[in-house]
């Protein structure tokens, strides 16, 4: 029997208790499916429902075949190394034992004399090349995923599932993700953001509140599908809306008609013009006869009601974000930020990177790039005066904006709409709010505590006090900021940077989101490297 994930009408909520989706029936089989849906609609729990981890509250799930999860976080243990990972460490000290000559003859014939062969193997189909014995301390989060990768495909499951495999890959990391999975035979199912990765799908699998669709072909054909579907929706409910207005303007002309008539009536009984006997019953007739038509016309606004708020819960989509932004007034030539001969790192006898120059002039927009741990982030605090180089100049316009993975510039104790007025102190009430709702927090939307934000919103909310202002800094400088954020997210900081005309220093290994944003030129560490705390590139 082939090998498959069968979902039947499956209710998953979150451990507090709250309902994501219901009655979902979905199968998988040998290909692979991305799995798309905002933060928070519960991607990771249906994974985790899927691995045995998470228990629905209804339904079931049917695994025929073996299962490989990959998590986004996973703490790594004290001591642990590349065959811990791969879970033969005790295979592997067998194997030693037997090139000692300290094997017996029972232990010869249990090993596996093609383990490090296939371990070598399976590391090189991430792009490594590492000892089994190396420690993962020596590695970095995102080296680390990709062992971790390996390790799941040395397994050989019949499924993948993948939670996020590419966040905080450099570009040789996620091109090895797209590599595996297309080389895979088995079946993947794969949650990301990652358009890229997305775009090597069988199919997509979009999650909402409404429940789940699946679309065949990959991304750039989901969003071609989901675009017709969307027009066709929108205009069901510009019918249904144009039929609910016509209802209610048929129901005022008859409620017009009706008081004309009987004040009419009201007038000929007042003269005595009409016998008191027929002036009742035509009376009576008439409240009858009213009261039948009130009862259709009723009804038939409900039913026009009832169509229209289906239509409505049928576009469950956020309007994208469109915004018109100040100008940050930064002329052409004006340098923004310079370094000259710069090296710098945390231990000054092992700088990560030196002789550092260069400078940004003008509304340009800038990648900077290189390989996990090359000192990327190193290099956004030297910049931002939170470290000192060992040696050289930083030279950098104080009017600057620096947004960190964690949007560290907001105060998250505060609401969003407290912050802006704190980064915009001349800023008057009515400026605030009207920033803000261009940024999509509207009314009681711009009094949520930050604190309480999603990754996106968090985002979002920080564009929104740095860039709603009357004069946006001249130079944003951004570190990974598409990490954790679903892909409608990541379309609306797309749309807000846009509409900026200052300078771009971004760090970002999602060369979707660094073509959408327009830059012009990048910077490759990767040669200044010189040290990357023991970690093996």
């Amino acid at each position: 029997m082939p090998a498959s994930i069968i979902l039947s009408n499956l209710s998953l909520s979150t451990p507090d208790g709250r309902a994501l989706f219901s009655n979902i029936d979905l199968t998988f089989g040998a290909e692979r499916t991305g799995l798309v849906g905002r933060n928070g609609v519960g991607k990771t729990t249906l994974l985790a429902s899927m691995s045995g981890e998470h228990v629905p509250r209804f339904g079931r799930v049917l695994i025929n075949g073996t299962i490989g999860l990959l998590r986004q976080d996973v703490q790594v243990l004290k001591g642990a190394t590349v065959a811990d990972l791969f879970g033969v460490r005790p295979a592997l000290e067998l194997l030693r034992r037997a090139e000692r000559g300290d094997a017996s003859a029972d232990d010869i014939a249990a090993i596996d004399w093609t383990l490090e062969a296939r371990l070598e193997t399976a590391l090189a189909r991430v792009g490594f090349e590492l000892a089994s014995d190396t420690a993962l301390s020596c590695l970095s989060g995102g080296q680390i995923t990709r062992v971790r990768l390996a390790a799941l495909a040395f397994a050989e499951p019949d499924f993948l599932l993948l939670d996020e495999p590419t966040n905080n890959l450099d570009r040789d990391g996620r091109n090895a993700v797209i590599d595996l999975l297309a080389a895979w035979r088995g079946g993947a199912i794969v949650v990301s953001h990652d358009r890229n990765l997305l775009e090597t799908m069988d199919s997509i699998v979009e999650l909402t509140s409404l429940g789940t669709r699946r679309y065949g072909g990959n991304w750039s054909r989901y969003r071609e599908q989901k675009a017709v579907e969307l027009a066709a929706v929108r205009q069901d409910l510009a019918d249904a809306e144009k039929r609910l207005s016509e209802l209610d303007g048929k129901a005022q002309e008859a409620a017009e008609k009706k008081a004309r008539k009987d004040s009419g009536g009201r007038k000929k009984r007042a003269k005595g013009d009409m016998p008191r006997i027929l002036a009742g019953a035509r009376k009576d007739r008439s409240e009858d006869s009213g009261g039948k038509h009130a009862q259709i016309a009723e009804r038939r606004r409900a039913e026009a009601l009832e169509t229209v708020d289906t239509a409505r819960r049928r576009i469950e989509v956020l309007q994208p974000l469109s915004v018109k932004l100040p100008a940050t007034g930064l002329p052409a030539g004006r340098e923004v930020l310079w370094l000259d001969g710069v090296s710098a790192g945390y231990r000054p006898e092992q700088p990560v990177f030196r002789d550092l120059s260069f400078s940004i002039v003008g509304p340009e927009r800038v990648a900077l790039v290189g390989p996990n741990g090359s000192g990327k982030t190193t290099l956004l605090r030297l910049i931002a005066g939170e470290l000192r180089p060992a040696a050289g100049t930083v030279r950098v316009r104080p009017d600057f904006a620096l947004f960190d993975q964690n949007v560290s510039l907001l105060d998250p104790a505060l609401s969003i709409l407290e912050n802006f007025g704190r980064l915009n102190p001349a800023a008057g009430a009515n400026a605030c709010h009207a920033a803000l709702a261009r940024f999509m927090f509207r009314a009681d939307a711009a009094l949520q505590v930050v604190g309480s934000l999603s990754g996106g919103q968090l985002f979002r909310a920080g564009l929104a006090c740095v860039l709603g202002g009357t004069r946006p800094p001249w130079l944003l400088i951004l570190d990974e900021p598409t990490n954790h954020l679903d892909i409608e997210s990541i379309e609306a900081v797309e749309a807000g940077l846009r509409a900026y005309d200052g300078a771009l220093l971004v760090v970002s290994h999602d060369e979707a989101f660094l073509q959408a944003i327009g830059t012009t030129r990048r910077i490759n560490l990767a040669a200044k490297v010189l040290h990357i705390h023991g970690r093996i590139i």
